[in-house]
């Protein structure tokens, strides 16, 4: 079995080199975008898409081998799967955590950063018993690292939406953004990209 936390080439890309009897899950909405990617246009690629696809919650395999799916709504894409694994109290968050940072908001894709933090609450409040938390590309961290990145999103979400009332563009947002020192870790690869991002929601 094969489960793809999103859309992404780096993250389903792979599935072809598998054989058709592997079962692949994703959420609705990831397969969804999967249908228009180039490489599962036509009858030999396509059997390479989800076989089995989900809404909100999906429950696989039983006892120790449990595996749980849950879809909290948009952030990094508008389907992205966190997979909790109860026996061993671990969770891979695909790319809706990929790193600490300010993270890859894909809207053609459905990404939002006005719902982002939104969506991580809702995770962090409805997934239990999780110590152990595997990041879409950074190592291996715990469940407060992830409880964190929420709390950095809202931060950042917040700062951005008192620029845009202030009447400031995006760029000069983006130019004086202050977080608190205890995000200092977390860099700026991204950060105007999301500050325009988010903008263009707040106006529409």
């Amino acid at each position: 079995m094969i489960i793809n936390t999103h859309t992404h080439q780096d993250h389903v890309g792979s599935n072809s080199e598998f054989p058709p009897a592997v079962e692949i899950v994703a959420h609705e909405n990831c397969k969804a975008s999967m249908d228009k990617m180039p490489m599962f246009q036509g009858e030999e690629k396509t059997k390479f898409l989800p076989h089995k696809t989900y809404k909100d919650k999906m429950s696989l395999l039983g006892g120790n081998e449990k595996i749980d799916l849950y879809y909290f709504g948009r952030g990094h894409t508008n389907g992205d799967t966190i997979i909790v694994f109860p026996a061993l109290r671990v969770a891979h968050t695909g790319d809706l955590f990929a790193a600490k940072g300010t993270p890859l908001i894909d809207v053609n894709n459905g990404g939002s950063g006005s719902e982002y933090p939104n969506t991580l609450k809702k995770a962090a409040e409805g997934i239990k018993g999780v110590d152990v938390v595997i990041p879409g590309h950074n190592p291996v961290t715990d469940w407060n690292a992830f409880v964190e990145f929420g709390a950095f999103n809202q931060d950042f979400l917040s700062a951005v939406q008192q620029a845009f009332k202030e009447g400031k563009t995006a760029d000069e947002a983006a130019a004086a953004l202050k977080l608190p020192d205890k995000y200092k870790d977390y860099g700026t690869k991204n950060l105007k990209d999301n500050v325009t991002k988010i903008y263009a929601e707040l106006k529409q």
